[in-house]
């Protein structure tokens, strides 16, 4: 006895309820069954009549219970019946269910809508409202694993396969229908629900009608506590409810769920208990009348018997039972017919904070070696005794494979068996386990053990529209979204798989907790051996693996991996050329290699690229690897030297020269220079080898370090005036950076780190932009300001103007580009001194000796000279002054300027240049006149007017000052101001300078709003009044916010608005009650500073030279001084402290600045305060006039908001402070109108929303932005403000909801407002391949397919891009909506919408379903027709095998895919039959485009389809258009529109007879084919390409009927035509058929056919197809029929050696030889030796052939082959050691001399000379053998 304490331990630890965590189960449980003391039961007197009644019963039920004892043994789901009372443990939780562990491992389950009435009514209406429910908890939220429930079971239901399940019911009505509202008594212990929460408690549903029963706050919140479940209960909480008190008989009773209380309850006799409301869970004394093996009988309160089975015996006491002895029991389950009651005695379920012990999760499927068998019930199973001492229980079906193989002997006490947990019953705190082998040997037993990459076998078990149900294993069922059924996508997928087919999956998402498990059945995927890629921190740049394309548009495509990975692919990764339209080459479910290129994890960003790159050659060495690059560890910003390696178009190629690897790197050219003509000099001079010093590290994107070489970039970073990500960027920064990109729009900027920004058109510059080529060039140096970042979509907008983002010093700044262009050119000149020196001689101001060359027709001369030889040198018109020159003369001249890039020199012959004259000391600074004599890209040659000296002035003041109106443009000749800079003598030869006072200075500073002067400027007089002093004065003149006063003749003093009143009325003008002349006294409290007009506190030193501050404020004329006296400096930022946020003052305007849009007040004479536009007023009025509503002067009240960037004024608001929350109606101002997607408006504190064009009126208009323009005020609704994303509304009826105003068009949110047949308004979004997308609100978007956006037939795509252009309104009609895909069909037909059709008739265009094939009867035309017009509507219809997609041609290829592609090559007549059989199932590998190749050139695609006009339409009109031709001759027509007809119709007759004559022409319907096969009736490729194309509309009965049609067609002598057919069929059947239609097919081709080849074909269709075992089978049966035919066993050996089965190969040659006829023997072992090599065992194939060499020497046609194979195969020494063997044969000369010769040129290829005079020498040797044998 003493071991059962271990193998039963006690129901887990007991834990303190105070104790962290304490789950609810627990406490639920404990609740239930916690018994602190054992009372005796008392017995109560009953009437006479009741106490018979009960004795007659317990008689009844105790003989029927002796009787039969069988029924002790466990319960079984057959006992279990509808209207079971079970207690039970829960399991696990879902949303939608309770997962329920019943008693003796049974198990059932509670459906959500069997929780209780009130949560029932509550899913309701959440169902009807379309929204979530607050008060609505999920079940996760109510109910843990581990909680024990009462529940009654409501139905058994058997599936097909025989599976029972269990429905239950928690629902207290249901539990406690035998309870009615008398029999409640005190003490009782039963289920309820809460009803309702109320103010002192909660309502609880107990079940019982007429009762209200109440559980108080009080009573409950011990037990909500502990369970953590939150501050309340929640309705539909399921309890454990102790009846307290039961008042007015029992219809209002008081409950409590205490947790000592409930746990001390103990059913008695007093409460009443009957039969027929006995309850599972109550706690009963009980007396022990009988023990049997498979349990005992018990009876209990007094008079009920009940049993207790094997598995709920105490496990510490289950031996030692005696009868009469009192035991605690609890009830378990009781029968609705039978009245069987079962008990436990399991502690668990009797003591308190006892609870279901759980399993450790790692036991759950654990394989155990050795369980011993405790005891053995033959009716029931077995128990066990576990490696931990545990127990556990097995079924009888587990306990052997099958009921015969059963063998009772195995199972006494003490055998030991191998067996696995499958499961673990809460209820019986055993395992539950299994013998069966394949169950211990399965893979799968959980959802746990299957891992994201898994192979794994599967059943088919159904096909659904969003993919495939498979099972996997017992109880594991995945699914495989239609995505995945193939490589390619199926149509049809009923046609490849069927119900019970075993398939082979692999696991692309696994997540146990939701039982959710994602397959793929592609087959690239499953076979791949490529890494599986399923969590982003895997995803290591270098890393190649397969994904699969899920989405493929402008920008690139995403590529899925498993576990819901995924990645981009970007437009210039998807392969070595370029692709301009991605998703016309790559399709959605398509399978890729790809390369990671970047990742980040926490992101879950991923880049990747289709190019992978293979092992770098010299070519691409800086597209250096991802692991090389890996290793390489610079810091952005690092100064590195470089050597150029080689000069490319557009950048160098470098390798790092401090690093010993030498790391490749590229400089872009534009990157050698902060100047773009330097850049392209620079690159010019260099040569590959040069050494290139301080080059800046500056990126590692995709494939290559990027190093830059911009001065202004390098020392911006350097000095850390850069930010390093999004996060860092302030408005109002200034950032160097360089142009990345140009646009119409705007330009865009890169900064180092790799931010980037955009500069829109209107913040480019300060001068009016036409065209934003003209000012920036791409890799410009510029240095932009931040205007404003978007943190959501990272965005950050730049501004470009010069004015923005100078520092206000134009010279310095146009000075330091002079001087760093010139430093720049000085390396130039370094690096052209190595070539060319005497290009680096001629600097400007040199003379020059030159010869005339050539006069031209505009004046300018052209000049040679020794000095100058190999170079251009020009002097234009103007620089030939007054002198006539001729060609041939000798010339002095000076020079202007060299261009080195060009080899360009400008001179000029003008005499003030030439003179000679006193050079004179300038100095710095000095200014002069000068005149204009050469312009280049950056700078101006002038020459000082007073010495002729030639100075260099700048023409950019600015980096980003780029642009000059013509008018503004330097001429040559012009005279100009210059200030010198640069005096000093330089390399450069001229003097540098900037452009002087005569030039405007583009920066004037804008005076500062705090500065703004008193009006008239008072003289600053020296005076001695101080602190407090009271002066008196005269009005002198009043002013809107101050008063001056003349305090005596010299001084003059002020008074502000606020210094004038106490009270100030809002509204009133305080200055206006002063007049001019009225004597006031006032006193001293401040002065404001001269010159800058700042308000100084008294204390400051400099206030005796100040203006004096007054106050006529009553109170502090008498009283204290203020506080701002008691400031003891000038700082705004402590005055402006003193103001809260959310504060109120009064304030005074001052005016209202219509250039920044915002009113000034003054709160102070010293405080100023602004009030941006939009606070103004919410009066949209108000704000449209703001400088009418505010008068200068006026008081205002205003809410303090904050203070400005600059510190020194307050904000303001006059409409509090904006809040913007959801449900609020604000003011905004446009600010932007983006067609055809909505508005940006400006909202109150600097926000910014977005309306879309469906919230901007309630009836939706053609041009819905019309009405707004940039600037308009507008009252808007928030709809909703989240993460800084405000969406608004303009809807009147949003807006004046009290106004009942029409709505037109009713908002759309969610796809459930879209209900099937309605009609809708919306906007075209776009136009695609695969129809029409159609928006319908801001996030739903609907899909017209072609066929339903007219009813006629359009092949040109620009039709509905015309008609339909982007933002077109219209009203559809809604065909059909898929919830769950979140799928939107419409039709814009005119019979569904009743609107005009989209594309006028006048286009003469023809209608749908006009090309009816004429080969059917015309009962059958009139059949199809109006199948033809449902199917239309439809769209890609699963079934409309018979909607025939030729009438579509628009549709892509992927729509209508069969998978199939059909190659021909009719050159090759030999190889035509192999081709058939092997390439017409082919499936599209991954990267093969297109698909479908039929070799006919049948499209889908309009771009591809040939123009032709639509045959036999006129024949062949449907009905309703014959009707509507009727109507149209009904209107009288003239003798002229008759005319005009009948030529028209001559004219298309012409053109159809036309275009069927043209040989070109490609078959397009069944029509064209049936005459191509008229005329050609032999030829199987014309009936193959007839087969395809039925199959490229997946309608394999009419591909089928073509074949046999072919069959009957083809003459019987054209055999091999025949016979290509017959392969045809068999793929066709393989493919598309069932196993059953193969075989007939088999059957005859081998019957009309020679049976060896369709034998053949079939094999290599089973083994392209992957049918391993068939193809087994069927070379099983080749081998009996065809054994004398040796290619028949070449042929399996070959299709066992690409199976891998070498062994068997081996063997298959014993059987060969036996077999075939001795002669064949060495032709057989050479060919199955050559397989091996191929595809085998090499050294096995060499001993075949070492061993056939030796039996037969002289076979020199195996010698041949042996040397071709180890050439191939082998080593040089293998081979020269077979040559040696060779030539030492004494074979015939011939012979011998082909061997020699073989030998001979084998040497030559691979070897040395030596070892080629070897071969000649042995060769010698042989001729001299030969004839010396000869001679003897």
């Amino acid at each position: 006895m003493a071991s059962m304490e271990e193998n039963f331990p006690r129901g887990g630890i007991q834990k303190k309820p105070a104790e962290g965590k304490t789950p609810k189960p627990k406490l639920e449980r404990d609740n239930l069954f916690d018994v602190q003391h054992e009372e005796k039961p008392q017995k109560r007197k009953r009437s006479q009549k009741d106490q018979e009644k009960q004795k007659k019963f317990k008689a009844d039920k105790t003989a029927a219970a002796e009787d039969n004892i069988m029924n002790i043994g466990p319960l079984t789901i057959e006992v279990l019946s509808e209207g079971m009372l079970l207690l039970g443990c829960i399991k696990e939780v879902s949303d939608y269910e309770l997962a329920i562990s019943l008693p003796n491992g049974l198990s059932g389950f509670v459906p959500v809508t069997q929780i209780s009435d009130a949560y029932s009514k509550l899913l309701t209406k959440q169902v009807a409202q379309g929204e979530l429910l607050e008060e609505l908890n999920s079940l996760p939220d109510m109910y843990s694993p581990g909680t024990l429930v009462r529940c009654i079971v409501t139905s058994i239901e058997k599936s097909a396969d025989g599976r029972r399940s269990v429905k239950l019911s928690i629902d207290p009505k249901k539990v406690n229908k035998g309870l009615s509202s008398t029999a409640l008594a005190a003490g009782m212990l039963l289920s309820g629900s809460v009803l309702s929460v109320e103010d002192h408690g909660y309502l609880i549903d107990i079940g019982v009608t007429g009762t209200h029963a109440f559980l108080p706050h009080q009573k409950a919140k011990n037990y909500i506590k502990a369970v953590k479940k939150g501050p309340d209960l929640k309705i539909g909480q399921n309890l454990n409810c102790l009846v307290v008190e039961v008042k007015n008989e029992g219809r209002v009773v008081c409950l409590s769920i205490d947790r000592s209380e409930v746990a001390a309850s103990i059913a008695s006799e007093r409460q009443n208990w009957a039969l027929s409301n006995l309850l599972p869970g109550l706690v009963v004394k009980a007396r022990v009348r009988k023990v049997a093996p498979l349990g005992m009988k018990l009876t209990f309160l007094s008079y009920f018997t009940g049993i207790v089975d094997f598995m709920h015996m105490d496990p510490e006491k289950s031996m030692s039972y005696s009868p009469d002895q009192v035991v605690k029991a609890c009830v378990l389950s009781v029968h609705p017919t039978s009245r069987a009651v079962r008990l436990t005695l399991r502690p668990p379920f009797l003591h308190p904070g006892g609870a279901p012990r759980q399993l450790p999760g790692q036991r759950m499927g654990a394989v155990l070696e050795e369980a011993t068998v405790k005891a053995f019930y033959k009716q029931f199973g077995a128990v066990f005794e576990l490696d931990d001492g545990t127990l556990a229980f097995a079924r009888l079906k587990h306990l052997s494979k099958t009921r015969k193989s059963f063998k009772p002997g195995a199972f006494k006490e003490g055998c030991k068996h191998k067996c696995r947990i499958i499961d673990y019953s809460l209820m019986d705190e055993m395992c539950v386990v299994s013998l069966k082998h394949q169950i211990i040997e399965a893979r799968f037993l959980q959802y746990q053990d299957i891992h994201t990459g898994d192979v794994v076998q599967g059943k088919v078990l159904s096909l659904k529209p969003i993919g495939m149900q498979v099972k996997v294993a017992d109880g594991i069922r995945g699914l495989v979204p239609s995505l995945h059924l193939s490589d390619v996508i199926l149509k049809q997928p009923e046609k490849k798989y069927n119900i019970g087919d075993e398939v082979k999956c692999r696991v692309l998402e696994c997540n146990p907790e939701g039982k959710k498990l994602i397959l793929t059945l592609k087959k690239s995927l499953v076979q791949s051996k490529l890494p599986v890629l399923s969590n982003y921190e895997d995803a290591k740049p270098g890393l190649i693996t397969h994904g699969f394309v899920v989405c493929a548009r402008e920008f690139g495509c995403i590529v899925k991996f498993y576990n819901d990975v995924k990645g981009l692919v970007p437009k210039n990764e998807l392969g070595s050329d370029p692709i301009s339209c991605p998703d016309k080459v790559f399709y959605e479910g398509q399978v890729l290699k790809v390369m990671v290129l970047k990742c980040e994890p926490q992101q879950e960003r991923l880049l990747l690229s289709f190019r992978l790159s293979s092992k770098p050659g010299p070519e691409d060495k800086w597209k250096c690897t991802p692991k090389e690059k890996q290793e390489v560890k610079y810091q952005i910003g690092e100064i590195v030297d470089v050597k150029i390696l080689k000069k490319k178009d557009n950048g160098l190629e470098v390798s790092i020269l401090e690093d010993e690897d030498n790391v490749v790197a590229w400089i872009p050219t534009l990157h050698l220079s902060d100047f773009v003509a330097t850049s392209k000099l620079l690159w010019h001079c260099l040569q590959e080898g040069d050494v290139l010093p301080r080059v800046m590290y500056l990126s590692d994107k995709g494939e290559h370090i990027i190093l830059s070489r911009k001065s202004a970039v390098i020392s911006a970073v350097q000095e850390e005036q850069v930010v390093r990500s999004f996060s860092e960027i302030q408005p109002g920064m200034l950032l160097t950076g360089y142009v990345r990109n140009v646009m119409p729009f705007g330009v865009f900027v890169e900064f180092p780190f790799g931010v980037t920004g955009l500069a829109p058109k209107v913040s480019m510059s300060d001068k009016f932009v036409t065209d934003t080529k003209d000012h920036f060039v791409v890799g410009q140096t510029v240095i932009a300001k931040v205007m404003s970042t978007d943190e959501e979509k990272q965005r950050v907008l730049l501004n470009l103007k010069v004015s923005e983002c100078s520092s206000g010093d134009s010279a310095a700044e146009s000075l330091a580009l002079l001087n760093q262009y010139f430093k720049e050119l000085k390396e130039i000149r370094d690096l052209l001194r190595r070539g060319d020196p005497s290009i680096c001689e001629l600097v400007p101001g040199k003379g020059v000796h030159l010869v005339v060359q050539d006069v031209r027709e505009d004046g300018s001369a052209l000049f040679s000279g020794s000095s100058v030889t190999g170079l251009t040198v020009t002097a234009t018109r103007y620089h030939l002054g007054d002198k006539n020159i001729a060609p041939g003369e000798k010339r002095k001249a000076i020079v202007l300027h060299v261009d080195a890039l060009t080899s360009e020199v400008y001179v000029s012959l003008r005499e003030e240049l030439l003179k000679q004259r006193p050079k004179r000391r300038l100095r710095e600074n000095s200014q002069h006149s000068a005149v204009v004599q050469h312009i280049t890209e950056h700078f101006a040659i002038v020459s000082l007017l007073e010495t002729g000296q030639l100075a260099a002035v700048p023409i950019a003041c600015h980096f980003n000052d780029t642009f000059r109106f013509d008018s503004e443009k330097l001429g040559v000749g012009q005279t100009i101001s210059i200030t010198l800079k640069a005096v000093k003598d330089n390399d450069h030869g001229v003097l540098l300078a900037v452009q002087g006072p005569a030039k405007k200075n583009v920066f004037v500073r804008v005076r500062n709003e705090s500065e703004t002067a008193l009006e008239e400027m008072l003289p600053a007089v020296k005076h001695s009044l101080s602190p407090g002093d009271v002066v008196t004065g005269t009005v002198k003149s009043v002013k809107p916010t101050h008063v001056t006063v003349a305090i005596d003749d010299k001084l003059t003093g002020s008074i502000h608005a606020s210094r004038i009143l106490d009270e100030v009325p809002l509204g009133s003008f305080p200055t206006s009650t002063l007049k001019a002349g009225q004597k006031v006294t006032a006193r001293v409290i401040g002065g404001r500073d001269v010159n800058t007009h700042r308000y100084l506190p008294i204390t400051h030193p400099h206030f005796t030279q100040s203006i004096p501050e007054l106050s006529i404020r009553p109170s502090e004329k008498e009283g204290e001084f203020t506080a701002m006296l008691n400031l003891k400096e000038d700082s705004s930022l402590k005055k402006l402290g003193l103001y809260n946020v959310g504060q109120t003052v009064t304030c005074f305007v001052k005016k209202y600045n219509m250039l920044k849009n915002w009113l000034e007040v003054e709160v102070g004479p010293d405080i100023r305060g602004r009030v941006p536009h939009l606070l103004l007023s919410l009066n949209t009025k108000v704000l449209k006039h703001p400088e009418k509503s505010f008068k200068n002067g006026q008081a205002i009240s205003a809410t303090v908001t904050g203070t400005d960037a600059t510190e020194t004024n307050l904000c303001l608001s006059l409409t509090g402070i904006q809040s913007l929350e959801q449900d609020t109606i604000s003011v905004g101002m446009i600010t932007k109108v983006t067609p055809h997607i909505g508005l940006t408006i400006a909202l109150p504190g600097g926000k910014t929303g977005k309306v879309s064009i469906f919230h901007l009126s309630d009836t939706y208009t053609e041009d819905p932005l019309g009405t707004f323009k940039v600037g308009k005020i507008v009252r808007c609704y928030i709809l909703s403000n989240e993460n800084g994303k405000i969406q608004l509304s303009l809807r009147q009826s949003r807006l004046n909801p009290k106004v009942n105003s029409k709505v037109e068009d009713i908002e759309i949110v969610s796809i459930k407002d879209v209900k099937k047949g309605e009609l809708v308004r919306g906007y075209v979004k776009s136009i695609t391949p695969s129809g029409v997308f159609f928006s319908l609100s801001t996030s739903l978007l609907g899909r017209i397919l072609f066929q339903n956006v007219s009813p006629y037939f359009v092949q040109k795509h620009s039709l509905y891009e015309k008609y339909l252009p982007e933002g077109k309104l219209l009203t559809a009609k809604v065909l059909g909506v898929n919830r769950r895909e979140k799928h939107i069909e419409l039709s814009l037909l005119p019979e569904d919408t009743g609107m005009p059709s989209v594309l006028p008739e006048s286009l003469g265009l023809p209608q749908y379903g006009a090309e009816e094939e004429k080969k059917e009867p015309d009962d059958e035309e009139k059949r199809e027709e109006p199948k033809l017009k449902t199917k239309r509507r439809r769209g890609n219809s699963e079934s409309g095998q018979e909607a025939k997609p030729k009438k579509r041609k628009i549709c892509p290829a992927e729509e209508n895919d069969s998978g199939i592609e059909v190659y021909y090559r009719e050159e090759d007549e030999d190889d035509q039959e192999e081709e058939a059989a092997e390439k017409k199932s082919k499936v599209r590998k991954p990267g093969e485009a297109p698909r479908l190749q039929v070799s006919m050139g049948f499209t889908w695609d309009e771009d591809n389809a040939v123009d032709i006009p639509v045959l036999d339409q006129k024949e062949e009109s449907s009905e309703s258009e014959e009707e509507e031709d009727m109507q149209s001759k009904l209107k009288k027509q003239t003798k002229k529109e008759k005319e005009l007809e009948k030529q028209k119709k001559e004219k298309e007759l012409c053109k159809v007879e036309a275009a069927l004559m043209d040989p070109s022409r490609q078959p397009q319907s069944a029509d064209d084919f049936d005459r191509l096969v008229l005329g050609s009736p032999n030829s199987s490729i014309l009936w193959l390409q007839y087969m395809a194309f039925h199959l490229q509309a997946t309608e394999i009965e009419k591909a089928r009927a073509v074949a046999e049609r072919a069959l009957k067609t083809i003459s019987f002598r054209e055999e091999q035509e025949k016979l290509n057919v017959w392969v045809a069929l068999l793929n066709l059947e393989n493919m598309y058929g069932t196993e059953e239609t193969l075989m007939k097919v088999f059957e005859r081709a081998v019957q009309y056919n020679e049976p060896l080849k369709v034998f053949q074909h079939l094999c290599d269709i089973y083994a392209t197809s992957e049918k391993y075992k068939q193809a087994e089978e069927l070379y099983h049966t080749m081998l009996k029929r065809f054994r004398q035919d040796k290619s028949v066993w070449l042929k399996y050996a070959s299709f066992l050696l690409k199976q891998g089965q070498t062994e068997a190969t081996h063997r298959l040659l014993e059987r060969a030889l036996k077999a075939l006829p001795t002669k064949e023997h060495v032709d057989v072992i050479s060919r199955f030796a050559q397989l091996e090599f191929h595809s085998g065992d090499t050294e096995h194939a060499k001993a075949l052939f070492e061993s056939t060499l030796s039996s037969y020497p002289k076979r020199t046609d195996i010698w041949s082959i042996y040397m071709d194979i180890m050439i191939k195969h082998g080593s040089q020494k293998e081979v020269r050691d077979i040559f040696e063997r060779v030539i030492h044969l004494s074979l015939a000369p011939k012979k011998m001399k082909f061997f020699f010769k073989r030998y001979l040129d084998y040497e030559k290829k691979f070897g040395t000379e030596e070892s080629v005079l070897g071969v000649k020498r042995a060769a010698l040797e042989y001729v001299e053998t030969k004839s010396s044998l000869a001679d003897t």
